[in-house]
């Protein structure tokens, strides 16, 4: 039986990244497709585990190559889900999530229209706002970019399958 491929986005501080957390806990046999990526590895991160990180010289050579699935520019940086790996995982059964921004969602819905897609909302962008200074990893600029960027994204909401207030 084919694995089922579960997508989920979200705006920056939105949450997206603990509830991803959160579901690989509680569900150990659901796959977390690790995203490439050309942007540099924050404090903390893992090559392979986080993210694959790679130049916009390899990053251009995979997507010539047809090695990606989705790929997107979010914030300057391209972000990608590894076609291959995604196809081997689904063949053999699993389950798989992917942790993308809306773009990459919606090239992944007319690909695979089967995929089950669910985008998470703040409850407010101003509660989005609190939780972006709070994390105290950007600069003002940067807040108030990915704050401009999270306007744009939630009106894509509509385009999910479910959504989560969170």
């Amino acid at each position: 039986m084919r694995g089922r491929l579960f997508v989920i986005s979200a705006p920056s501080g939105a949450g997206k990244t603990s509830l991803v957390k959160a579901l690989l806990a509680i569900e150990p046999t659901l796959q977390l497709s690790v995203s490439f990526t050309t942007r540099p590895p924050r404090p903390g991160e893992v090559q392979g585990v986080d993210y694959h990180f790679v130049d916009l010289a390899r990053f251009s050579e995979l997507q010539e190559a047809g090695a990606f699935l989705e790929c997107a520019t979010v914030h300057s940086n391209h972000y990608a889900t590894s076609h291959r790996w995604l196809d081997e995982k689904l063949a053999s059964g699993c389950d798989v999530l992917l942790e993308i921004d809306w773009q990459g969602a919606a090239q992944v819905r007319r690909l695979l229209p089967e995929a089950i897609t669910l985008f998470i909302l703040p409850p407010s962008l101003e509660a989005l706002a609190q939780r972006l200074h709070g994390r105290r990893q950007d600069t003002p600029e940067v807040i108030a970019q990915r704050l401009a960027a999270a306007r744009a994204e939630i009106a894509h909401y509509v385009e999910f399958d479910y959504v989560i207030i969170n």
